[in-house]
C-alpha cells in the first residue's frame, strides 16, 4: 500500500527519475514550453517550482545566499547554461509572482500508445494569456483618463489658433 506517498515514481529508479526531471526541467527553461505526458508534466512541476522560488529569491538577498541558492539549483538542474537563465531571464520576469510559476493545459491522447498528453510551461512567458494583462491600464474611480484626455485637447486648439495668429501677422 502507497499510503500518504505523494512523489510519483513514474515507473523508473530514483536515479534515472532525478535524471529525467532535470533534463525535463533543463527543457523547460530553456524553451520556455514542453509537451510530455499528464503524469511526468505533474511530477516536473513539483520540481521546477521550488528551484524557480529560489532563483527569484536571489535578487532580493546578499551575494553570500544568492551563490548558495545557485549551488543548490545547479545540484539538480547540472545544467549551467539553464541556471544561468533560470537566475537572469527567468527570475526577472517572475520577480513580483508569489507562487504558481508554470502552467499545465492537457492536449488530449498521444496516437501511438493513448497517453494523456500535455503542455507545461512558465506562465509569464506566454503572449497569448499575458496579452490581455499588458494591455489593460489600471483605473481608478477619480477619472484619471479625463485629465489625460482634457490635456489632449488642448494641445490641438492651441496649435489652431498659433497658425491662426501667423496667418494674420503673414497678412
Amino acid at each position: 500500500m502507497r499510503h500518504g506517498k505523494k512523489i510519483n515514481h513514474l515507473s523508473r529508479k530514483t536515479a534515472h527519475r532525478k535524471a529525467m526531471l532535470a533534463n525535463m526541467a533543463c527543457s523547460l527553461i530553456e524553451h520556455k514550453r514542453i509537451n510530455t505526458t499528464v503524469a511526468k508534466a505533474k511530477a516536473l512541476k513539483q520540481f521546477v517550482e521550488p528551484l524557480i522560488t529560489k532563483a527569484k529569491t536571489e535578487n532580493n538577498q546578499e551575494l553570500a545566499t544568492s551563490t548558495h541558492n545557485k549551488r543548490v539549483v545547479f545540484s539538480q538542474l547540472r545544467d549551467k547554461y539553464a541556471v544561468a537563465t533560470l537566475f537572469a531571464e527567468v527570475a526577472e520576469k517572475i520577480g513580483d509572482r508569489p507562487g504558481g510559476y508554470t502552467r499545465i493545459i492537457k492536449l488530449g491522447n498521444r496516437l501511438g500508445d493513448n497517453a494523456d498528453m500535455a503542455m507545461i510551461e512558465l506562465v509569464d512567458f506566454n503572449e497569448l494569456y499575458n496579452a490581455d494583462k499588458t494591455a489593460k491600464k489600471k483605473s481608478t474611480r477619480r477619472g484619471r483618463s479625463k485629465k489625460a484626455s482634457d490635456a489632449a485637447q488642448t494641445t490641438p486648439e492651441t496649435e489652431a489658433t498659433q497658425e491662426d495668429d501667423t496667418k494674420a501677422t503673414n497678412e
